[in-house]
């Protein structure tokens, strides 16, 4: 079964064919349709300009070339009708597909690309930090690594090669034997363990810098969710004043898919004074490639270390509740089944009557706070929820700090609620709740000061 569309945007870009399938046996959570406008968005995110789009439903893929033999001679027919520079499927195809379908072609100019190679092409272009740079290159080196054939352009030049990537020789190499592809592949290899070992050293970083936060005893969160579900927009809201008093920049929010992919921490206070850091994660996308979540291993982390994670759903996207369950798909691959959730319905300003919500995100108004990141609508109800999620982990205490541990009057003062305040002679006298952590450090503290006293 096919069904087409066709496109004519008036700038000159890279054009592109769309290709979809339909598994009769195993339906997915979008539809064909659905997932070919998803796949046509992050085309033009990349900068391409699609032409059509074709699709086939199947019992099963094709081995060899992932739809059948007579759909891709129609697809071959269709590129040419159409001009399409580069034919994009909206599966990830396996080497052995990929180069069928090349050998089908009979064009070098014609690239055939896969959603994975889409997505890495736009994370490569959104990645602007040297981490963020990082773990897109091994992301595809990864990908490319498999694919490799004798057409692939030397990457001696990338990768640092030496001597062994020049082709002159001497005892100990195969001569004619050694093919072009095994010296590309060697380089590559090469410079994956290069990348893993730099990655290692942020992961180091990162998890030091975690470590430093919980001595801090600062409570964090993490804003997680679909793509362009508004997330930037919301940690914008949610630190505006912070931000204009201490000069820091905004985050980029923009309109379309994965415009920031660079965490970025913020600091935010709640209602009742209590400070908290706030995290924007990348955003997550149905057949999200296992190589970028393995690469971002180190970023993702982040959401595994975090007390509380805000689920931010745009409630105006016709697939809502699908994308919601795509995000809690790949939370569940990185092992984050514990932690408390708050799903956060943004966009309220589009949507119109609130009394839509239950029956448009799929879930009870009671589990969601409901919000406008743009026009701020509903934030500070979300600052409250957030506030009295976190305070399920506040510990009252009533002690006497001695004046030698003033720090800890601070940090209580930054991250608890104060009932009472008294100063004694022997210290400060305070009562209220606070971070179990940091009432930890505190009887600890205090338990020291005793000790010392009894030994006197």
């Amino acid at each position: 079964m096919t069904s087409d569309r066709y496109f004519y945007p008036d700038q000159p870009q890279e054009s592109a064919l769309l290709i979809g399938i339909e598994l009769r046996s195993r339906p997915g959570r979008f539809s064909v349709m659905d997932s070919l406008e998803e796949l046509a968005q992050l085309a033009d995110t990349a900068g391409m300009r699609v032409v059509g789009h074709t699709y086939q439903r199947i019992n099963s893929p094709n081995p060899a070339t992932l739809i059948g033999s007579g759909k891709l001679e129609e697809i071959l027919t269709l590129r040419a009708e159409l001009g399409a520079s580069a034919i994009i499927f909206d599966e990830e195809l396996s080497p052995r597909q990929q180069r069928e379908i090349e050998k089908a072609l009979k064009n070098d100019e014609i690239k055939v690309l896969d959603r994975t190679a889409l997505i890495l092409d736009i994370f490569a272009r959104h990645a602007h930090t040297r981490e963020g740079a990082l773990q897109v290159e091994l992301a595809q080196y990864e990908y490319r690594l498999p694919r490799l054939t004798r057409a692939w352009t030397h990457l001696a030049r990338q990768a640092g090669g030496g001597a062994a990537a020049s082709g002159t020789g001497g005892v100990g190499l195969r001569g004619p034997g050694e093919t072009q592809l095994e010296v590309d592949r060697r380089e590559i290899n090469r410079r994956i363990a290069h990348l893993r070992r730099e990655l290692e050293e942020v992961r180091a970083h990162r998890q030091r810098y975690r470590q430093k936060r919980r001595g801090a005893a600062l409570p964090t969160l993490s804003l997680v969710g679909y793509t362009n579900a508004g997330k930037s927009t919301l940690l914008n809201a949610l630190t505006r004043l912070a931000a204009a008093e201490s000069g820091e920049a905004g985050v980029l929010a923009a309109d379309m898919l994965f415009a920031t992919l660079d965490p970025t921490t913020r600091r935010i206070r709640l209602p009742g004074g209590r400070e908290v850091l706030v995290t924007d994660t990348v955003g997550f996308i149905q057949k999200l490639p296992t190589t970028l979540v393995a690469a971002f291993r180190a970023t993702l982390e982040e959401i595994a270390e975090s007390d509380l994670l805000l689920h931010i759903v745009d409630i105006t996207h016709i697939n809502a509740l699908q994308q919601a369950e795509a995000v809690g798909e790949v939370l569940r691959e990185l092992g984050v089944v514990d932690k408390p959730i708050l799903t956060v319905l943004n966009k309220l300003d589009a949507l119109g009557a609130a009394e839509e919500l239950p029956e448009l995100a799929g879930i009870e108004p009671d589990d969601a706070a409901a919000i406008s990141a743009q026009s701020g609508a509903g934030l500070e109800a979300l600052l409250g929820r957030i506030e009295a999620l976190l305070s399920r982990d506040m510990v009252a205490l009533d002690v006497l700090i001695p004046y030698q541990a003033g720090e800890l009057v601070h940090l209580w003062h930054i991250h608890g609620t104060i009932e009472r305040e008294e100063h004694t002679e022997h210290g400060v006298h305070l009562a209220g709740t606070l971070p179990a952590e940091l009432a930890g450090r505190i009887r600890t503290v205090i338990g020291r000061q005793v000790s010392r006293q009894v030994d006197k």
